[in-house]
C-alpha cells in the first residue's frame, strides 16, 4: 500500500503540515517587516535581517506578560522545557529585550519582563502581525481569511 506514490499525497497535505507550513511562512513574514521597521532598534533590526530571530524568540513575544512571566510560567504557554526557554531568555536578555528581576510575590523566584527595548520590539511586533494578517487576507481573499479565522480560534479553543 505505501509504495504506490499516488497514495502517499496525504502525508504532504494533511492539515497538520500545511498549518506547519502556514505557521513558518506567517512567522518568517512578520519577521521580515520587523527587520524594515524603522522603530526596531538597529541591532535587533539588523538580528531579524540576518534570520537570527527566529520562531523560538517569538515565543517571547507572544507568551511574556506585560507584568512579567516566571520562566517555568513562560516555558509552559510555549510548549518548551524549562531549559530551553532560559536560553531563550538569556539570549533575550543579552538583545536587551527582557530583564530577570526578582519577583514581588516569592523571594526565591525571579520573573522576566519586557526592557523598554523589549517593548518597542513587542510594539512593532504587533504592526508586523497586523500587516501579515492584512496581506494574508489580500491573498487569499477577505471571505477565505475570516472563515478561516473563525474555524481555526473554534477548534484551538480557549487555551489558544
Amino acid at each position: 500500500m505505501f509504495d504506490r506514490p499516488d497514495l502517499d499525497g496525504w502525508r504532504l497535505t494533511h492539515l497538520g503540515r500545511l498549518l506547519g507550513h502556514a505557521s513558518r511562512r506567517f512567522d518568517e513574514r512578520v519577521l521580515q517587516i520587523m527587520a524594515r521597521n524603522v522603530d526596531v532598534p538597529l541591532g535587533l533590526s539588523n538580528l531579524a535581517a540576518r534570520a537570527q530571530v527566529g520562531a523560538a524568540h517569538i515565543h517571547i513575544t507572544r507568551h511574556l506578560a506585560l507584568a512579567g512571566s516566571r520562566l517555568t510560567d513562560l516555558a509552559q504557554q510555549a510548549g518548551m522545557t524549562k531549559q530551553a526557554m532560559g536560553d531563550l531568555v538569556t539570549q533575550c536578555e543579552a538583545w536587551g529585550i527582557v530583564v530577570r528581576e526578582p519577583d514581588p510575590h516569592d523571594a526565591r523566584a525571579r520573573q522576566v519582563r519586557f526592557t523598554p527595548t523589549g517593548l518597542a520590539w513587542l510594539q512593532a511586533f504587533r504592526d508586523a502581525v497586523a500587516q501579515a494578517e492584512a496581506e494574508f487576507r489580500v491573498e487569499v481573499g477577505d471571505d477565505v481569511a475570516t472563515v478561516m479565522l473563525i474555524g481555526l480560534e473554534a477548534w484551538a479553543g480557549p487555551a489558544a
